[in-house]
């Protein structure tokens, strides 16, 4: 396996349960020291998804196979390189930060000391690890668990919303320390999150699933760019202006959200579209321009136009 190699690489899988199709035909690649986003709706596969990457069960059809190593066929040598973690992770609390690690490492029976040390210092825990894991943050241990999962030297961590349950410091700090840990460390990065603000600041690239079905995998920065802005309009009466909107040729993905109502359009059109929505009897009483974001790709591929 070269640097260029994916460290995690998932073919045409499938799985059917009681004859549904749950997964259809999934596939992607993670690359070293990439954070890699798995976005969808709930009840769209993901935790499904996961379950399968991690051997939990098997597919029905397809591969997935982790530095180079076949999961179905070679159970043991691929799952020795990831790392896992689901949401927040299981400590004993009664033990200190340390008694943790150094439990784990007996049971993967391989781990020398100073590889314990080595993921203390990476997770940054030096002044409370022989503190009892019970007067932790939520943050600290989630960076303790992310200690956790790399002791094998994992080439692929695994993480299933890891910032459940964190206040936006502890969030901020978490997803600091992710991009840290990939671009120093060069581990690939496989996160499933329902923050899509979250997402959109941590990965590289994501990809969008509903239904089963992958719908879009990308960069995130080519996701978000693009020639139209999207306008959130506040006006009166707002489902007469929405339709009005929808008739315009040049705008797109119109939906209603709460008393708002969102499109895109090219930037130079809006007041052109102002005049038209003034001229049809609509009062415009707010207009605000703001960049596409994660959230509004995600929404158009998942939800589709709500108004229709």
């Amino acid at each position: 396996m070269t640097q260029c190699d994916p460290v995690l690489s998932v073919r045409n899988l499938c799985k059917r349960i009681d004859g549904r199709e749950i997964v259809k035909d999934i596939q992607f690649d993670v690359f070293p020291g990439e954070i890699f986003g798995f976005l969808g709706p709930n009840g769209a596969g993901k935790t499904t998804t996961i379950r399968m990457l991690v051997g939990l069960i098997r597919p029905t059809a397809g591969s997935v196979h982790i530095a180079g190593h076949n999961l179905q066929k070679d159970f043991l040598k691929a799952i020795r390189q990831v790392g896992c973690i689901v949401e927040n992770p299981e400590m004993y609390s009664f033990l200190t930060g340390r008694e943790n690690l150094e439990h784990f490492a007996r049971m993967a029976g391989d781990i020398p000391p100073s590889r314990i040390d080595e993921v203390i210092r990476l997770v940054e825990l030096e002044n409370r690890i022989d503190d009892k894991v019970k007067t932790y943050s939520l943050g600290m241990r989630q960076r303790l668990g992310i200690a956790q999962a790399l002791l094998g030297r994992p080439k692929l961590l695994i993480l299933d919303e890891p910032t459940n349950g964190l206040d936006p410091a502890g969030i901020r700090e978490l997803r600091d320390f992710i991009r840290t840990l990939a671009r120093d460390e060069g581990i690939g990065v496989f996160i499933s999150s329902h923050i899509l603000h979250e997402v959109q600041l941590m990965c590289d690239r994501v990809a969008i699933i509903s239904q089963g079905q992958l719908l879009r995998t990308d960069r995130v920065d080519r996701l978000i760019d693009g020639d139209a802005l999207v306008v959130e309009w506040r006006m009166e009466p707002p489902a007469r202006g929405a339709e009005l909107l929808k008739t315009l040729p040049y705008v797109t993905h119109v939906e209603r959200r709460d008393h708002r109502i969102l499109s895109q359009l090219p930037e130079e059109r809006i007041g052109e579209t102002v005049r038209t929505l003034v001229d049809a009897g609509i009062l415009v009483t707010g207009i605000h321009r703001r960049g596409k974001t994660l959230e509004d790709i995600f929404l158009q591929l998942t939800e589709g136009d709500p108004i229709a």
